[in-house]
């Protein structure tokens, strides 16, 4: 049941990100194609994890399949789509830090765990 939970939880937060980024710029991403991405992304990411693929990867391989659902879903100029991107990608920085410092989850960027000693640097 954990993992299937930290998997759900992903897929949330990625959305959240994505939805939030693109309701801030007042563009019309819809609830259902954020969670599409974030199904897609995590899903992705999940997948080669699976496959035993170096962490790199496991991080790299999703961003693709992200950029592009959203550059296909916004249906907006190229610098739209990349400043919507930005945001997303800022935002989904902000939860993945709030979610490994309060909770210690550290699935949204799995090569990314977050200790005391970093946390400390950072200023929290």
């Amino acid at each position: 049941m954990g993992y299937l939970f930290d998997f759900l939880l992903a897929i949330v937060l990625t959305a959240l990100s994505y939805y939030i980024g693109s309701y801030l710029l007042r563009k019309d991403l819809s609830a259902l194609q954020a969670l599409i991405i974030g199904t897609s992304v995590v899903s992705l990411g999940a997948i080669t994890e699976a496959l035993n693929a170096p962490m790199l990867l496991i991080i790299l391989v999703p961003f693709p399949v992200g950029m592009i659902l959203l550059y296909l879903f916004l249906k907006e100029s190229v610098k739209t789509w990349f400043i919507t991107y930005l945001l997303t990608l800022a935002i989904y920085t902000v939860i993945h830090v709030m979610m490994s410092y309060f909770f210690k989850f550290h699935s949204l960027i799995p090569a990314w765990k977050l200790n005391d000693f970093v946390l400390n640097k950072m200023g929290f």
